[in-house]
């Protein structure tokens, strides 16, 4: 999987995509940015519902369980310098055809499965791969 990021026009703020997808990448008004897209942070609260999500519907048609809806709500603090993600923790509603106690395996199955949170929990390295420094721009 590859996903590619690049500045507009000398702001703070870039596109992001992957593949035919994209989205606008920005820092608030308050960190410096124009406010025009989502911070790295709500991206990365958010990678960990759409994981859960994406993998409740996957787990669900395993099962043959139907869902109608899907709520997800991710918190999370940031603090320490650099800042760190803590306390993360998700509430979760469901509607399916099953029964209560089916639904509620089926998410405590996903919650371990789930691609993101999995590789939150067990840790996985991240690492600066390569360095291109381009020729200084003058105004």
């Amino acid at each position: 999987m590859q996903v590619h990021l690049k500045t507009i026009h000398e702001s703070s703020a870039a596109a992001g995509w992957a593949g035919p997808r994209s989205l606008v990448i920005d820092r608030t008004p308050r960190a410096g940015g124009l406010g025009i897209g989502f911070s790295g942070e709500e991206l990365f609260m958010m990678s960990i519902g759409a994981s859960i999500c994406n993998d409740l519907y996957r787990e669900a048609a395993n099962r043959g369980i139907e869902l109608y809806r899907v709520e997800i709500i991710i918190n999370g603090d940031w603090s320490g310098e650099p800042a760190q993600a803590r306390n993360i923790r998700y509430d979760i509603r469901v509607q399916s055809n099953a029964s209560r106690q089916e639904t509620e395996d089926l998410i405590k199955h996903t919650d371990q499965v789930a691609e993101i949170p999995h590789t939150l929990r067990v840790g996985t390295a991240v690492k600066l791969n390569g360095v291109e420094v381009l020729r200084e721009v003058t105004k």
